[in-house]
């Protein structure tokens, strides 16, 4: 179930939404001012943030602030303030989304309802990488090329995986090792050098026509840049 955090010191309103965002099936937890809000903010249980401006203690946009630091949990803004220069503001800030009051129940509630799915879609396109015909689903660690699936150890995956994520870095023997073995490097690079080319040869046996990694000499391993 999806858990979402109002912040929010008028307690009739509160309130008001909690009961429809409980009715849609939601989660949800209430804070009646900035420094428990933030408080709860940080605690990351949440899915989404629906944040009044006008709050004791601690204002909304340095409550934004603060979260924009830390994490990218969708936030939707409620303000009387109906200025477009303090929704743009807001919007620079982080704010997902700004609703002014009065506000309609069902519209908030149809609001909370896209940027959740927005953020699931964000969040399952992070979980696939892909370069040229190669893709990695995170999820269930499944790596193909052209479509055919290719069987990697768990070292053998754990080093394209790094690679993928950082498309544009040169890893050396000690920082594949380090990242990859969880242990301090103490010089022996053939554990490093044999696993880097079980793996190429494994994805040379499905396309042997594309290169995947490089070795830049003297320095280490990155994705292939020709």
């Amino acid at each position: 179930m999806e858990k979402i955090l109002i912040i929010e010191d008028n307690k009739d309103v509160n309130l008001l939404l909690k009961e429809t965002l409980i009715s849609e099936g939601y989660e949800v937890i209430s804070a009646f001012d900035g420094l428990e809000g933030t408080k709860l903010a940080k605690s990351g249980e949440f899915n989404l943030i629906l944040l009044d401006i006008m709050l004791p203690y601690k204002s909304g946009d340095e409550i934004l602030k603060e979260i924009r630091t830390w994490g990218d949990v969708p936030v939707i803004i409620l303000s009387a303030k109906d200025m477009v220069g303090t929704k743009i503001d807001l919007l620079k800030l982080g704010a997902d989304d700004y609703i002014t009051k009065p506000f309609d129940l069902g519209e908030v509630a149809a609001r909370v309802a896209v940027q959740l799915r927005r953020a699931h879609k964000q969040m399952k396109e992070a979980e696939v990488l892909s370069y040229k015909d190669l893709i990695v689903e995170k999820e269930d660690k499944r790596v193909t090329v052209n479509g055919q699936e290719v069987e990697l150890t768990a070292k053998e995956y754990s080093m394209l995986e790094l690679l993928l994520n950082n498309p544009n870095k040169v890893f050396s023997k000690a920082n594949i090792y380090e990242a990859v073995w969880n242990e301090e490097y103490l010089g022996d690079d053939n554990a490093v050098k044999t696993h880097m080319s079980n793996l190429r040869s494994k994805l040379k046996k499905v396309n042997a026509e594309a290169e995947y990694i490089e070795t830049v000499w003297g320095l280490g391993y990155r994705l292939y840049r020709g």
